[in-house]
């Protein structure tokens, strides 16, 4: 048996912390980094937990390309 994780990559430079990824997840895998920032000053989207299902809102929201939501099959043992 198996099931479908997700994973997120972020670009952290390229983030300017307007934080639509983190209203659009609906698993709340997201976050704003506090304490620290980029180059350009911005508070960055991280991922603050490993519930992410792939649904790809979080990329389809962010206005700066930053986000990457990659699918991944995770095989469990059989109950």
């Amino acid at each position: 048996m198996s099931k479908i994780k997700g994973a997120v990559t972020i670009n952290t430079e390229r983030c300017k912390g307007c934080a639509l990824c983190v209203t659009a997840c609906p698993t709340k895998t997201l976050a704003l980094s506090t304490g620290e920032v980029n180059h350009k000053g911005y508070a960055f989207a991280v991922v603050k937990n490993d519930n992410c299902i792939g649904c790809a809102s979080c990329g389809l929201v962010c206005p700066d390309g930053c986000i990457s939501v990659y699918r991944k099959k995770i095989e469990t043992p059989n109950e």
